[in-house]
């Protein structure tokens, strides 16, 4: 049985909160395959062990990175702490994200509340559940 794929990004002022999140649902995390922006995912393995495939730092190009992962349909989910209170020159760029999200029917958390009921959900791993991808 494949790992599903998740992301983990998270913007400079929510980081430490994606990490708190990450080692919370550690069993969860260990069962997936995971991919994050540069920095975030730096942190996240060096502080929780986990092995994770890094792209670029999202203003670099490490959102797109992820983008295209949904485009291609190879992404199972998305959890992006982002912060509302602090805007990042990035922008169109996160926005964008969160639009192929929206295209593609990808679970998205920006919050820990919602990301802790994406993982808590019975259908969340489960080979049962397939998202059903929209066809354009």
């Amino acid at each position: 049985m494949s790992k599903s794929t998740i992301a983990l990004v998270a913007h400079d002022h929510k980081k430490a909160e994606l990490l708190a999140w990450v080692q919370q649902h550690m069993p969860i995390m260990q069962r997936c395959h995971i991919v994050a922006t540069g920095t975030t995912g730096g942190m996240i393995a060096q502080e929780t062990g986990l092995q994770v495939t890094r792209f670029k730092s999202g203003p670099l190009g490490g959102d797109q990175q992820i983008g295209a992962l949904i485009a291609e349909g190879t992404l199972d989910a998305l959890f992006f702490f982002w912060d509302p209170l602090n805007p990042a020159p990035h922008d169109p760029d996160v926005k964008a994200l969160l639009r192929l999200c929206s295209v593609w029917n990808v679970p998205v958390a920006c919050n820990s509340a919602t990301a802790d009921l994406v993982v808590t959900s019975p259908r969340f791993l489960s080979v049962d559940y397939q998202i059903k991808k929209p066809e354009y």
